[in-house]
């Protein structure tokens, strides 16, 4: 399918709105030097290079599974692994990473392998499987995948290439819609949130269909893709399914605040959540709402994304935070912390031609970035880690790209630098790059999600590209959520013209609203080219002197404050003013009978409405407050690093702490040293191989005794470290929650070393590398320390050699039948605990009902004893023997070390 040859009309309207954002160059740089190209060419081959690593690591190890796991170097394959809860509702046993790495390859220049992959999901992708999955996520990242596929092979036949090429990723864009659209079936319009590739919804086969909620964006986040098949097919269904389930939304808004909350009941149309904001479980229902006028046309839509935007910008953007707020209350912050999925707002403002928010919020997560090397999951508003991972989210990257498009600015650029330069020197492993577990202590997770690859590379070799270095036009295309490409001649094909909703009224805004337009920011960067400059320097230091955002006071007489609010904080209860304005707050103070203080508001006691609000505020900062100190009671996770060949720093396993031994936050250089099984392996009498041990890092097993008597019996073999590794086969530090190792109940002072503990997942990485190379360093810290980079560049070729030398047999790296059974008698739960991981983009879950309140920790108890439970196994037979795991040759392994390493002294030569 192809436009015709008289240029439509409508098409060129569209187009030109999409031009607003994307024509505002300038032409004199701000405050920092231009990049020249060969800067920016090196840049975009670092880029490229990156991306290789990712991308042939996926084919070579995990190629047909949905996605890679790089620390093990295999595959994920649903059901052969321990679930993890929503996350695996986005695998469906349909190659989910090369289906949504298609159109990246094409924007890469990488058209032969661009035909390899699309030959390879034609063949090989069954879209039949009896398996549930999101039908949000397989929207964005499978039907987007196949429809952007499909929009780039159109292009390049054009092109002359790919001539063999005759719609069939479209056919099977075709065939996956319908077996979404029984998701649709409900009275209101909303999909359900999971559906049965095969069996659909409801039906006993189905396993599905019995949920009453899902997230805004779950069901706002269709109507691009939708729309999309219905216009490339001719079949109106899909497009009007989509449509009507976003009618149905903007029906259900709240009236008077005009704002939407984050989940709602599918049959009633009720309000689960009742809190609103911008990122998870919202996002992409804004972001869709103006993308599907920029590539449909629709007037409707764009009114109803400037209604919404008034209303974030009057009651959720608190420049530079995003705050959530009440729907029925929007007055009152619903939370004190963000979630890192809020990254793509200033780009969405970019899109709108709002820039200088944008560049405020952007400005704000860039130095979050700096401080922690990543976007943690989510962060208080006084930038401390709420959640602690980071899945290498590509909506920070997404957002620096745009506002460079926007404003040319090359302090961008920068930033760009520095997001490759995180990645390649906390990310990197040698079988890909692996998702942050801990953003404190650089730990990893053996998960690469495909939308690492849909995006993050996509953006960044965009934002060092010249319009000359990409083989077709860009600017022809929008993005969808996931980064995918539909091309813009898409608003005129196979329109069916809706009927307007002569039955919605739309809210009169302030005509200021429509004045935040590109042209007009276009005037404000060619008069003064240090504007964007300007705009980001009072946030220069904002997370560094983590001075929380001050708030004027109010005046009596004009009811305006005058004064800063009190912060729970700052409040001492010996302070006659403090315990003032907590009257005036209607804050009642309470004297127990024990000593302890207890707070309570009654908001028609408070002086004024305003006073009522800062009275709620304080309460919530209480709470999180008091939340906060029970955590810091806790010890936070420790990190084991493999500092020897050929590791050289780059696996990084998450550690528990012990309540005993060195104190590794206090001692920076850690405890650094090879490592030897104690003998007996326990640990629990005296050591037989004293000689082996000392000097040394002791591994022993867990169970039979104590801890400490552990850690004494290694100490006094003249052990420097011990490492306890769990006797429960197949625990895994992604499934359980972080462990500590408590003492005997006796004074403990006499141990010295630094005493850590892995679970068997970790632990077996240690055991499978001793196997292999006999002498295995590593480094015991509260967190990962930087590669040696000259050790690894002087040490490679001829520990390589040696290594070679005494392999006599393939091998492969441990697979362990993981289970989900976890010895909970001495656990203590870290605050990591509720730092679940968050599904990609969006999702109800990353909400809990009491968001604010910490799980209750369990006691850690001081004996060593394993509890016996029921192993589960949940494994799944392979329907095709393309789904078996794969085995690698360990020489296969070293090679692909070998070519890593190579690459990383390169780029360190680049950089020098």
């Amino acid at each position: 399918m192809s436009s015709s040859d008289e240029e439509p009309r409508a098409w060129g309207t569209v187009w030109r709105h999409l031009l607003l954002y994307l024509m505002c160059q300038v032409l004199v740089r701000t405050g920092h030097a231009a990049m020249n190209k060969e800067e920016k060419s090196q840049l975009r081959a670092q880029v490229l290079e990156m991306f290789e690593h990712a991308y042939g690591n996926y084919m070579q190890h995990a190629y047909p599974a949905d996605e890679l796991m790089p620390l093990t170097c295999r595959g994920r394959i649903r059901g052969q692994e321990p679930s993890r809860g929503d996350v695996d509702d986005a695998l469906g046993k349909f190659s989910l990473t090369l289906i949504d790495t298609l159109d990246t390859l094409v924007v890469l220049n990488k058209t032969q392998e661009f035909e390899d992959a699309v030959r390879k999901v034609i063949h090989d992708v069954n879209l039949d499987n009896d398996i549930v999955v999101s039908v949000f996520e397989t929207n964005i990242r499978v039907l987007g995948g196949l429809l952007g596929g499909h929009s780039v092979a159109l292009m390049l036949k054009e092109k002359e290439q790919m001539t063999w090429y005759n719609d069939e990723l479209l056919h099977m864009a075709k065939e996956l819609g319908y077996k979404l659209l029984p998701a649709f079936n409900t009275t209101s319009g909303l999909p359900y949130p999971r559906v049965n590739l095969k069996f659909g919804i409801r039906r006993p086969e189905a396993r599905t269909g019995t949920e009453t909620d899902t997230c805004t964006a779950c069901a706002g986040t269709l109507i691009l893709e939708f729309a999309a098949l219905s216009r490339f097919t001719g079949i109106p269904v899909f497009e009007e399914h989509a449509r009507k389930a976003l009618d149905f939304l903007w029906e259900k808004r709240q009236r008077s605040s005009n704002l939407v909350g984050v989940t709602i009941n599918i049959h009633t149309g009720d309000w689960v959540r009742k809190d609103s904001g911008v990122g998870a479980g919202i996002d992409s229902y804004y972001e869709y709402l103006l993308k599907a006028y920029v590539l449909l046309g629709d007037d409707s839509y764009l009114e109803r994304f400037n209604t919404h935007y008034d209303a974030i910008m009057r009651y959720i953007s608190q420049p530079p935070l995003l705050l959530d707020v009440h729907i029925h209350k929007p007055m009152l912050t619903a939370r004190t912390w963000m979630d890192s999925l809020l990254a793509f707002f200033p780009g969405l403002q970019v899109l709108k031609g709002d820039i200088r928010p944008a560049i405020e919020t952007h400005e704000m997560l860039y130095q979050v970035t700096k401080k922690h090397n990543f976007l943690p999951e989510a962060f208080t508003t006084d930038f401390r880690v709420h959640w602690a991972q980071h899945p290498l989210r590509p909506e920070f990257a997404e957002s620096t790209y745009f506002l460079y498009k926007a404003t040319g600015d090359p302090y961008y650029l920068e930033v760009g630098r520095t997001i490759i330069e995180n990645l390649n020197k906390y990310a990197r492993v040698p079988c890909g790059f692996a998702a942050v577990k801990d953003v404190r202590t650089g730990s990893h997770e053996d998960r690469m999600d495909s939308f690492f690859l849909a995006e993050m590379f996509k953006y960044l070799y965009l934002l060092f590209s010249e319009r000359e270095d990409l083989i077709f036009d860009i600017e022809d295309y929008i993005f969808t959520t996931e980064a995918h490409l539909l091309p813009l001649w898409l608003s005129t094909a196979n329109h069916s013209k809706q009927k307007k909703n002569t039955t919605t009224q739309y809210t009169e805004l302030d005509d200021s609203n429509f004045d935040w337009s590109c042209p007009n920011t276009q005037i404000l960067f060619r008069n003064d080219p240090l504007y964007a400059q300007s705009i980001r320097e009072p946030f220069k230091n904002v997370v560094d002197k983590n001075c929380p955002r001050t708030t004027a006071g109010m005046d009596e007489l004009s009811g305006n404050r005058n004064r800063p609010p009190l912060r729970a904080r700052d409040f001492m209860a010996s302070n006659p003013e403090h315990l003032d304005i907590l009257k005036k707050m209607g804050v009642s103070l309470i004297h127990l009978k024990d000593g302890r203080v207890q707070l309570v508001q009654h908001a028609n006691q408070a002086a004024t409405s305003v006073d009522a609000e800062d009275g709620l505020r304080f309460m919530q900062e209480m709470i999180e407050l008091s939340s906060q100190q029970q955590k810091e009671q806790q010890l936070p996770p420790r990190a084991v690093q493999i500092v020897s060949h050929p590791f050289y720093g780059r696996v990084v396993l998450t550690a528990g702490p012990a309540q005993f031994g060195m104190d590794l936050s206090k001692n920076i250089a850690g405890t650094r040293g090879f490592v030897a099984k104690a003998e007996p392996y326990s640990g629990c009498s005296e050591i037989t191989n004293s000689e082996n041990i000392k000097g040394r890092i002791a591994l022993m097993h867990r169970g039979q005794c104590m801890f400490a008597e552990k850690a004494r019996n290694v100490q006094k073999s003249g052990a420097i470290g011990g490492i306890v590794i769990d006797d429960n086969d197949g625990s895994s530090s992604d499934t359980a929650p972080l462990f500590q190792m408590a003492g005997d109940g006796k004074n403990t002072d006499d141990i010295t070393i630094a005493m850590l503990f892995l679970f068997s997942k970790e632990g077996n990485i240690i055991l499978d590398a001793i196997r292999e190379y006999q002498e295995v360093e590593v480094l015991l810290s509260d967190k990962a320390k930087d590669r040696d980079l000259e050790e690894e560049s002087g040490t490679q070729k001829s520990t390589e050699n040696d290594s070679r030398k005494d392999i006599q047999t393939e091998t492969s790296l441990s697979q362990q039948n993981l289970a989900d059974t976890q010895d909970s008698e001495e656990e203590t739960v870290s605050e990591s605990k509720s730092e679940t991981s968050q599904p990609h983009k969006t999702d109800s879950s990353l909400h809990p009902k009491n968001e604010d309140v910490s799980p209750d920790s369990k006691p850690a108890l001081p004996e060593d004893t394993q509890s016996t439970g029921d192993k589960i196994q949940n494994s799944e037979k392979s329907k095709s023997e393309r789904w078996d795991k794969k085995v690698q040759p360990i020489e296969s392994i070293l090679a692909d070390w070998k070519e890593d390493i190579e690459a990383f002294e390169m780029m360190e030569k680049d950089e020098l």
